[in-house]
């Protein structure tokens, strides 16, 4: 189970000018890495360390005054390439919970979902918006209920599927999902006992 999405999310944002950023970059592939606190650690290597491990100087991540920033601006196809669920689990780690971009990888998308992230498709012109915003430390309002995003008095609407947007806001999987169905279920099974005896007598045989 995850952490309950806020319903009004107001944060700095991270700007991250890339295009087709995959998750190899976001969990690197090189190293071995042991528990969830290594998949922080190194999320976004090659972009965060030079060859010799040293820290870079234009680490996107590093601008002290956005250390707590929990949303993520990125370019088109922000997570695309291989499977991976630990790079949706960097990004949750790193402290992010929304990240906005033109387009997502198909199975990043979801995995972020899954791990407590909002992603958040929107068009170039409406991302670049953001990121101009973003850069000149504006404040972004993330409003999950509402689907919608708020910055400098521009209002942006974003689309997610009912069910996507409910466990995001009751911090529950698909699991915890079903499971909050199990007294209907429990109440249509006397019901459907009581009217239809045949078919459970039939189900027993």
């Amino acid at each position: 189970m995850n952490e309950a999405y806020p319903p009004v999310l107001d944060s700095l944002a991270v700007v991250l000018r890339l295009e087709n950023v995959d998750t190899d970059v976001i969990t690197p592939i090189g190293r071995v890495l042991e528990g969830p606190q290594a998949i922080v650690d190194y999320a976004f290597e090659p972009l965060r360390f030079a060859d010799d491990g040293t820290k870079r100087a234009d680490d996107p991540f590093a601008d002290p005054d956005r250390q707590n920033a929990q949303i993520l601006v990125a370019g088109r196809n922000f997570g695309c390439g291989s499977s991976r669920e630990t790079a949706a689990q960097a990004i949750r780690g790193m402290g992010f919970r929304c990240v906005i971009a033109p387009s997502f990888g198909d199975i990043f998308y979801s995995n972020c979902l899954k791990n407590g992230v909002l992603a958040v498709a929107l068009g170039s012109r409406e991302v670049e918006q953001i990121m101009a915003s973003a850069d000149a430390l504006s404040r972004i309002i993330v409003r999950l209920p509402e689907q919608r995003i708020e910055l400098d008095g521009q209002v942006a609407q974003f689309e997610i599927d009912p069910l996507s947007k409910r466990m995001l806001l009751g911090g529950i999987d698909e699991i915890g999902l079903l499971q909050g169905y199990a007294e209907a279920k429990a109440n249509f099974d006397r019901a459907d006992a009581a009217t239809r005896p045949w078919v459970r007598a039939r189900r027993r045989a």
